[in-house]
């Protein structure tokens, strides 16, 4: 999810003030599931359109994170690990967010945090008193220095370290620094793997507000941020020596969940253009957009990348949002290949209209190109989808968004979420500081190097049922067992 991170300095005494107050009453990832938050349920346009407001010596071997969920725009939401923390370990549920950089978790001081979820998942507070490996971050460390950009004024030696993050939306996290173990899955062979672990610095969030307090039914854990600075899980593993800083996801939007993995993919090869310097996300160049076989007409300075600007590649976004010079002739060219169309607006903000043809045969593919000739295909079956969920009386809407209509932050910005994602592997090579895509089968399996031996190993697709399916399949389960006993009693 694309977020805006406020300034530490704008409300630290605040922030100070109630971290210590909670610290005064306080004191290698497990096998990591990861779905996605609104898998298996029917989303509502607006639902889409607000959760995407709401919204970057070594002993090194991949890592294979389970995926979960669905790829269809209308049951995307950020997907979620589970992951392991502490000793003995406990399981949270944590968004993964490669558009943000911290990882934080609820802790047990929080009274705003929320105790209980509708996504079927049981809700832990992190005690570090509760983890015989737990530590407090101070304030005169290394890394509360580098997150704050040097000492905080009101933060002396023997103090916890503070932590203040603000959406995008106004929701916000506080709380104090903890560095724990951290379990996860290395892969040890094809498909795979063994139990590693690894020290993470993360937030224990003790004061949450607006989406991430206990109003949130849909709750989770917390956030796990797979941002490109060096405070993000990603960032921290690597500056250990544990894993490369490199990682894949190939999102599964036929079939659900898909493949999430850390490593160097070496099979499918792909294509990679260089991200843009100092910036805090994703940043990519783009030179051109292509709408069937023309190519529509900028001048150079639409695709600048700068404040407010660029393009951004963001798993955790589900619709794509492009600046309003872009926006307008891209949908009207479009539109102008079937031009009988009875245009709708739904929610304010979709485009949509009845059609009960082929999409792919009778609109054009819109195709993305970028630095060093690479392209982003996105076919019409991936931009348009049906209103409420499925093909309700044939109404499709577009699912391409107007960022110039958004807040001023948003304002400009070319904005490549999971509508245009799925069904492609995305590799993140933060090493090399380059990010790259393929067409791919994300049902299938990609091949990731061990750079400690220098084989390669098979990384397959994951689905992870939600709660309520794996309960569906067990009441199934039963009734067939029922079923034969009582006709072999017969």
């Amino acid at each position: 999810m694309f977020r805006w991170i406020g300034s530490y300095y704008s409300l630290q005494l605040i922030s100070f003030l109630v971290v210590s107050s909670a610290i005064s009453s306080a004191r290698s990832w497990g096998v990591i599931n990861v779905k996605y938050k609104f898998a298996g349920s029917q989303r509502s346009l607006f639902d889409l359109k607000d959760h995407d407001s709401r919204r970057q010596l070594r002993i090194l071997a991949g890592v294979d994170l389970p995926l979960g969920g669905s790829g269809r725009p209308d049951g995307l939401g950020l997907y979620y690990a589970k992951i392991g923390i502490g000793t003995p370990p406990k399981d949270y549920y944590l968004q993964v967010d490669t558009g943000s950089d911290l990882m934080w978790v609820n802790c047990i001081q929080c009274k705003e945090c929320p105790k209980r979820s509708s996504l079927g998942i049981d809700l832990t507070l992190y005690d570090i008193k509760d983890s015989a490996t737990g530590q407090l971050v101070s304030c005169d460390q290394e890394f509360c220095h580098a997150i704050n950009g040097g000492p905080l004024a009101t933060c002396t030696a023997n103090m916890s370290c503070p932590y203040l993050e603000i959406y995008g939306d106004g929701s916000s996290t506080a709380g104090y620094f903890i560095k724990d173990i951290v379990l996860y899955d290395r892969v040890s062979g094809d498909l795979e793997t063994s139990s590693a672990n690894g020290s993470v610095i993360f937030g224990c969030g003790t004061t949450q507000s607006g989406n991430l307090d206990s109003s949130n039914e849909e709750a989770l854990d917390g956030i796990l941020g797979f941002g490109k600075s060096n405070s993000s899980m990603i960032s921290q593993l690597a500056s250990s020596g544990k894993v490369k800083k490199m990682f894949a996801h190939c999102l599964d939007g036929v079939n659900g969940g898909g493949i999430f993995a850390i490593g160097h993919v070496v099979q499918p090869k792909v294509n990679m253009t260089p991200l843009v310097p100092n910036q805090p996300h994703y940043n990519v160049n783009m030179t051109a957009v292509q709408v069937g076989l023309d190519f529509l007409n900028f001048t150079t300075d639409v695709f600048e990348s700068g404040d407010r600007k660029g393009t951004i590649i963001d798993s955790g976004t589900t619709l794509a949002y492009l600046p309003d010079m872009i926006y307008e002739p891209l949908v009207n060219k479009i539109l102008s290949q079937q031009p009988n169309l009875k245009l709708q607006t739904v929610h304010d903000d979709y485009t949509c209209f009845q059609y009960s043809e082929s999409l792919d045969e009778t609109f054009p593919n819109v195709t993305f190109h970028f630095e060093n000739s690479v392209i982003l295909k996105v076919y019409p079956h991936e931009y348009l989808f049906p209103f409420g969920g499925f093909m309700q009386n044939g109404l499709w809407c577009i699912g391409w968004q107007n960022s110039g209509m958004q807040s001023r932050d948003q304002k400009n910005i070319t904005l490549l979420g999971d509508l245009v994602l799925s069904n492609k592997l995305v590799v993140y090579d933060l090493e090399n500081q380059t990010i790259g895509w393929t067409e791919y089968n994300c049902s299938s399996s990609i091949q990731v190097l061990d750079e400690r031996t220098g084989t390669v190993h098979l990384v397959g697709s994951h689905y992870i049922s939600s709660a309520c399916h794996l309960n569906a399949q067990f009441i199934m389960i039963w009734f067939l067992l029922a079923t034969l006993l009582h006709y072999s009693n017969c």
